[in-house]
């Protein structure tokens, strides 16, 4: 028997739950397959939790197989409750609409689109147009109420009260894939281990609607080892915008992982070769930076590009390693204005805090560094002196560095 991407997967440590191992496992060896990954449009980015489905999509690509990113133009009118203790956003039809673009946009940097290769469907296309008792009486009959309530996908909004509105999500979600079945003769349907409850119901409608074979495959959450959610910064998700999550931020965020984490995020997040995954991961103390090195590098690579990728990593050198030239550090212009503007204003303008609060607060707590020299003033207005052939460097925390060029 061909081997099987399915093992590919296996081995990396993508796979987490699947409906029929061995039916699935063969399948993929020995057929075409079409399958679906679900992007719900509740931002105007892709976030880094997003990146571990295209890596997977990407995987079976290269495998011989067809994904279908499905953005939800339709299911986002509703919001997934999975792992939520309250309910979603409610998002305008324009906001979804233009998420929805957003990310087909970025999600080309990953999939390759052209010949049919892959397709970027809209759930909106079918879910908005459907007649509600023509779905109470096609779908309704194959989901029990009792089931549903006790799915984990609801768990953490029944305290708080589970909306009529969210109870639907399970039946749209089931619902899109029996649309792509008909459709596109889809047979697999792969979503992140939370999606679980949601992906089990559309495999048993399908079935029951059409007779057909149909599986359901989830893949691992990216947690670090503590269990907790990676990719959530101080400033909230770790985005695949650069104007959200600035690329040097996003370098240094994998430069920075936990020693326990790098194997894991190099077999996930990276296409490197295992028995290059196992000899990073299994290096020791200091030389583990080696590892964490080529991790941000790759992981940037994919998301932004080799040359931007070369510009962090001469940056981070730059900083670090105590050579080279700043040129690649996060720059804030100021125009020949820095003189004379407190040095708070000028970074909350630069993005580089949130808020004049979130500013005040570091510098009470001893973390803004002016050339080498704590800031122990939050009304520190800029002068001349700061500025060495036209440039300052600010350190906010540890390790994040921003060069002020006036």
């Amino acid at each position: 028997m061909t081997t099987s991407i399915f093992d590919v997967l296996k081995e990396r440590g993508y796979i987490a739950q699947c409906t029929n191992e061995d039916e699935v496992r063969s399948m993929l060896a020995n057929e075409k397959v079409t399958f679906y990954v679900g992007f719900d449009p509740t931002a105007d980015s892709l976030h880094v939790g997003h990146f571990l489905g295209l890596m997977v999509m990407a995987h079976m690509q290269r495998a011989g197989h067809r994904p279908i990113c499905l953005v939800g133009g339709g299911t986002g009118t509703v919001g997934d409750p999975s792992g939520r203790t309250d309910m979603r956003k409610m998002l305008t039809d324009e906001d979804i609409e233009y998420n929805c673009n957003r990310f087909k946009e970025q999600m080309a940097r990953f999939i390759d689109f052209s010949d049919d290769k892959a397709l970027i469907v809209n759930n909106g296309d079918w879910l908005r147009k459907l007649n509600y008792i023509e779905l109470l009486r096609d779908v309704g009959p194959h989901f029990t109420v009792n089931r549903m309530l006790a799915a984990e996908c609801y768990k953490n909004r029944m305290e708080k009260g589970l909306t009529f509105l969210e109870f639907n999500y399970m039946i749209m979600q089931s619902y899109d894939f029996l649309e792509l079945h008909r459709r596109y003769n889809l047979k697999l349907e792969m979503g992140g281990d939370d999606q679980w409850s949601n992906i089990i119901g559309g495999v048993e409608l399908t079935r029951r609607k059409t007779g057909d074979a149909v599986y359901g495959l989830t893949f691992t959450l990216l947690t670090k080892s503590d269990g907790k959610k990676m990719g959530k910064t101080a400033g909230g998700a770790l985005w695949l915008d650069k104007e959200k999550t600035p690329v040097y931020d996003f370098y240094q965020y994998w430069r920075n992982v936990d020693d326990a984490d790098v194997e894991k995020c190099l077999a996930l997040l990276t296409f490197l070769p295992m028995d290059e995954v196992r000899r990073l991961g299994s290096l020791q103390d200091a030389a583990i930076n080696e590892a964490k090195a080529v991790l941000a590098y790759e992981v940037t690579k994919l998301v932004h590009g080799a040359e931007e990728a070369d510009k962090a990593k001469a940056a981070a050198e730059a900083v670090f390693g105590g050579s080279g030239s700043n040129e690649n550090m996060p720059t804030i212009e100021l125009a020949g204005e820095g003189v004379g503007r407190k040095l708070l204003d000028v970074l909350v303008a630069g993005k580089v805090f949130a808020s004049k609060g979130e500013g005040r607060r570091l510098i009470q707590q001893n973390g803004l560094s002016l050339n080498d020299a704590k800031v122990a003033d939050a009304d520190y207005v800029l002068s001349d002196g700061d500025f060495h052939d036209g440039e300052a460097i600010v350190k906010k925390g540890k390790k994040k560095f921003y060069r002020l060029v006036k």
